[in-house]
């Protein structure tokens, strides 16, 4: 560690101890842009021998315990930071150590699991419904879901997930570790968007490190200091998954694919299924190519979301509007739409008993079979026009000749006229 850097970290120290009680809003405010600053505590965090680690981490729980928002999120920045080491120091069997950092990750949780009453604390969680849209689904995409009466029966009902109370405690052992690292990375997630950019490189390089340590793609990683392997819960993993899915769309995609890479290779090995089926869901769902660094602002994921107004037109065609015109036709007179329908179509009045002269061979039979025929058709002729007022000045056995063709070519074998 430099000079320059142990000056900037003791000069950070004595200018805390010494601020009036009105100043510390704008001084809180003030230390995100001091870069110099936060590099400087990195480095001294990462090294457990150095003097200055002792009084770092209590100064940051006095930031943490202060009810200040911007000094809370201040220390929370290196949460990542101090987990790794501690895990890594514990790994080595080392723990006088971390002693400091144990002593800051359980004043931490022990902050968090309390209100403010001092009364313990139940998160919960509310999973939404896959029928109803979200931010994060439409349900046109999943496909056709069958309306069983299971199915009814659970629609509009929203499920929700308690956490906690969690129980204090006084100490870290190896059968609490990763049910107190998996509450202070669920805290670590709830504020990544106030997170620095160092911030989320230092959670994806620690994601890597702690799945890889002590397994063969370790070398492929080149990653020096730690050759144990580090125990992991699948709860644990599931947290740093949260934070990695964050990362890829907020400027650190390179570093964010390796970290999801190394956790999927370590869920596999373990035969966790929640990372493995987190960590498939995410890498299924990335873009084919590389999000740009965008270190000025968050970048959106783009989603379809529901508009407010109603898809449905006034006049589209349902259930009810089907029936209801259905009805409407079958109420309308028969005899009208019969009327109608004959008025385009002129049927000539038929008389053959009018005509003096020839008559054909089969006249006779024809006249016979056709004359109830011939007056039913007359019968229904009452809107029709009259066709004789077309035919004025034309011959008579022209006009007969002509009827008698279509009666002829009309009858069939039972004596019945088709049309």
């Amino acid at each position: 560690m430099l000079a320059v850097d142990t000056g900037v970290v003791e000069e950070w120290l004595s200018e805390f101890k010494t601020l009036p009680e009105a100043s510390i809003s704008s001084y809180a405010t003030s230390l995100k842009d001091k870069t110099a600053l936060i590099s400087s505590l990195y480095k001294v965090i990462q090294e457990p021998q150095s003097e200055l680690l002792e009084p770092v981490c209590h100064q940051l729980f006095e930031f943490y315990r202060s009810g200040e928002e911007q000094l809370l999120r201040f220390t929370l920045q290196f949460l990542p930071e101090l987990m790794w080491c501690y895990l890594a120091v514990s790994a080595s069997r080392d723990l006088q150590s971390s002693g400091c950092i144990e002593a800051l990750l359980l004043g931490v949780y022990n902050l968090e699991i309390v209100d403010k009453e001092g009364h313990s604390k139940v998160l919960s969680f509310t999973i939404p419904s896959l029928s109803k849209p979200s931010v994060y689904h439409e349900p046109s995409s999943i496909g056709s879901m069958a309306l069983t009466e299971g199915a009814l029966s659970q629609h509009g009902l929203s499920r929700v997930v308690y956490s906690g109370p969690h129980p204090q405690r006084e100490m870290l052992t190896a059968q609490n570790r990763f049910e107190v690292l998996t509450f202070l990375l669920l805290c670590y997630n709830a504020a990544l968007s106030y997170m620095p950019p160092m911030s989320l490189q230092s959670l994806c390089q620690i994601c890597s490190r702690i799945c890889v340590c002590g397994y063969p793609r370790q070398q492929v990683r080149k990653y020096k200091g730690v050759n144990s392997r580090i125990p992991v819960s699948s709860e644990f993993m599931v947290q740093m998954l949260t934070g990695i899915y964050y990362a890829f769309y907020n400027g650190e995609w390179d570093l964010a694919r390796k970290a999801m890479d190394d956790v999927l290779y370590r869920a596999q090995l373990e035969l966790y299924p929640e990372p493995l089926l987190v960590a498939n869901a995410i890498k299924a769902s990335l873009p084919q190519g590389a999000m740009k660094s965008s270190k000025e602002g968050a970048r959106c994921i783009q989603v379809e979301i529901t508009p407010t107004s109603s898809r449905i037109s006034r006049n589209a065609v349902t259930s009810m509007s089907i029936r209801g015109h259905r009805w409407k036709r079958h109420e309308q007179p028969e005899s009208g739409n019969d009327a109608t329908e004959l008025g385009n179509f002129i049927i000539p009045e038929i008389s053959v008993t009018s005509v003096a002269g020839e008559r054909t061979g089969n006249g006779e039979k024809s006249r016979a079979l056709a004359e109830n025929d011939v007056q039913h058709l007359q019968g229904v002729q009452e809107t029709a026009t009259d066709p004789r007022a077309d035919s004025k000045g034309m011959p008579e056995i022209r006009r007969q000749k002509s009827v008698r063709k279509m009666m002829e070519d009309g009858i069939n074998s039972s004596g019945r006229v088709q049309f």
